[in-house]
């Protein structure tokens, strides 16, 4: 799979398909399409990267991306891949070069010498894409594999595969490529929803509150007079009651038998309502819906846990990485809560713990930032 760039045309993409493949689009949030804007250095690792000799040293790391994008000078990355081989079903680890002619393996080791330097693929006539089930179906080594496939191409036997030994190396390679082979254009997709704002430059926005809402006040309208409530910790007491009020309130309009919902079972089934919670997917499953939807740190959802079904699992993405964290039932005096941090945080139900969380760090290595959504369409 790949995500097509904003500056494709769909029907463009449709007409290199031929008849035999069985081609799908889908539609979906892309978290991850111009992180690298944001964050260079995270997806540049020093040790994949080398800079031209004459380059400064301060301007190797304040630059990355102007090095890139400009037509004179490009960084070159480097490291070892595994690559299938052609018509085998054998794969071998070769140390790869990119640069700004195409991609190239050495023959002998680490050595960049041009006559050690063997050609493997050009860009401007292929596309690349990420390789969801390449262990799977092409005995790849590892599950981050990537591949390059010819514009109109016969189908699975001219693909160029490649398969990098973490996800840190396999973002850095396909980030890499893609600003090899669009260049400028990537630059020009990602400032343009911020062009006739003001002339705001894309790096420096950050969002407005808007007045409305910065006038915001709690207010206490159980007497027979309103009043503002300017205590911090009343008016904390009085949002989570009033939550705690609506989801008991949504609760009942959701039962679809027409009949109440006993309480006892409120916090066990409301959270089936939310687009972030997935019934019974597997760890491998979450992985690869946030995978599809861009290892931005934040990017999480909620799934039941195969191993003890009567716990949950947050499954985030932070650093590059998906982690799990299991969400435990917790009983106390009779009433049923959940929490991730041994008892020490509690929440009724799952969704004020995902609400408490995209406002709190909490034991977390992020905040929750962008839920995968339930459906893909």
């Amino acid at each position: 799979g790949r995500a097509i760039e904003d500056h494709e045309l769909v029907m463009d993409v449709q007409s290199n398909w031929v008849m035999e493949e069985e081609n799908k689009l889908y539609f979906r949030k892309n978290y991850a399409k111009y992180e690298f804007f944001k964050n260079p250095l995270r997806f540049f690792p020093d040790h994949m990267i080398s800079f031209p000799s004459e380059t400064n040293a301060a301007v190797r790391h304040s630059g990355i991306l102007q090095m890139f994008l400009s037509s004179s000078t490009y960084p070159e990355i480097h490291g070892y891949l595994h690559a299938k081989e052609q018509g085998k079903k054998s794969w071998k680890k070769w140390f790869f070069l990119l640069r700004r002619s195409g991609l190239y393996f050495s023959t002998k080791g680490t050595s960049k010498e041009p006559r050690h330097l063997q050609f493997f693929c050009e860009f401007s006539n292929s596309d690349m894409y990420m390789s969801l089930t390449g262990r799977k179906i092409s005995g790849a080594p590892t599950n981050y594999g990537f591949c390059f496939k010819p514009n109109k191409s016969g189908g699975t036997r001219d693909l160029k595969q490649l398969c990098a030994d973490d996800e840190q190396s396999r973002t850095c390679w396909m980030t890499a490529i893609r600003l090899l082979k669009y260049g400028m254009q990537l630059y020009q997709n990602y400032v343009q929803p911020y062009q006739g704002r003001g002339g705001c430059s894309p790096l420096n926005v950050t969002p407005m509150r808007s007045i409305s809402e910065n006038s915001l006040v709690a207010m206490d309208f159980s007497g027979h007079r309103s009043r503002i409530i300017e205590n911090p910790t009343e008016a904390l007491s009085v949002a989570v009651e009033e939550g705690l009020a609506w989801r008991r309130r949504g609760c009942l309009r959701l039962n679809s038998h027409g009949s109440p919902v006993a309480m006892s079972n409120m916090g066990m089934s409301i959270h089936r309502s939310q687009s972030w919670f997935h019934h019974k997917i597997s760890r491998e499953e979450a992985q690869r819906l946030i995978l599809q939807h861009g290892l931005v740190d934040g990017v999480f959802l909620v799934r039941d846990s195969q191993s003890n079904p009567k716990t949950f699992v947050l499954s985030l993405s932070h650093g590059l990485k998906i982690k799990h964290f299991q969400i435990v039932p917790l009983e106390d005096d009779g009433k049923l809560f959940y929490t991730l941090d041994d008892g020490h945080t509690r929440f009724t139900d799952l969704i004020q713990l995902v609400e408490f969380y995209q406002l709190n760090k909490g034991v977390l290595p992020c905040k929750l930032k962008h839920y995968c959504a339930r459906i893909a369409f």
